[in-house]
């Protein structure tokens, strides 16, 4: 594991409880995107956005390895998880823009309500959320219409290489048939990896997968305005 110049290295991978409003900011989503679409959240973690969206008419599928655990025990996880990567963020305040919640505290509660809203929902829905993980995901071609992808690619880059990258992205291609968006394209520190970007995008383009950079309205870490986008063949 690479260890940063700040001397300190986070260990596990957050599981962390975005909210609606942070995926509409983070993927560029329009009211389009989600009504009456097929949508992938992968790795959906403690976020509430199948809950949220599911009520405005998507049908969401959310698909992380902590969903093999039985839902109560995600609902009872889903605040200690989301307080430790609260924790983590507040910590390292100064890597983070805070001006889209307005502040540390407003950051703290939008996650808070997010990890209440999952626990909820996967007592009461447990259907929506799938056991699996990238790269091989347990779900047929063109499953999805529309595939999100956050906090996973890149962000720990020091530990999952460009092959396990780029057949991540490859799978979600196969399952999505209009566009699969990833967001962001720096690592948990903050730091560019444009180099790693461009050979993937590359590699894509190889396979016949065609790709598009997109800025966002969100931008937390300094510099994570830019979404990846692949798009379905013509």
């Amino acid at each position: 594991m690479t260890h940063h110049a700040d001397g300190e290295v986070l260990d596990e991978y957050l599981v962390s409880a975005r909210s609606l409003a942070e995926y509409r900011a983070m993927f560029h989503l329009s009211d389009e995107d989600l009504t009456g679409r097929k949508i992938l959240d992968c790795p959906g973690g403690a976020a509430s956005f199948a809950a949220e969206a599911s009520a405005l008419g998507a049908e969401v599928t959310a698909i992380d390895p902590i969903y093999a655990a039985a839902p109560e025990e995600l609902a009872a996880r889903a605040t200690p998880e989301t307080e430790r990567a609260v924790a983590w963020a507040h910590k390292h305040a100064e890597r983070y823009r805070w001006d889209w919640y307005g502040g540390t505290a407003e950051h703290a509660a939008i996650r808070r309500g997010a990890a209440a809203r999952f626990a909820d929902d996967v007592r009461t829905t447990p259907h929506r959320y799938l056991a699996g993980a990238l790269p091989s995901l347990p779900c047929p071609d063109d499953a999805f219409d529309l595939a999100l992808s956050s906090h996973l690619l890149f962000s720990y880059a020091d530990r999952l290489d460009a092959d396990f990258h780029l057949a991540a992205l490859v799978e979600l291609s196969r399952v999505s048939t209009v566009e699969a968006r990833v967001y962001p394209l720096l690592d948990y520190t903050g730091a560019p990896l444009d180099d790693l970007v461009d050979h993937l995008r590359t590699e894509l383009h190889d396979k016949g997968i065609e790709t598009s950079l997109c800025r966002t309205g969100y931008e937390f870490h300094h510099g994570a305005d830019t979404m990846l986008t692949l798009h379905a063949a013509a």
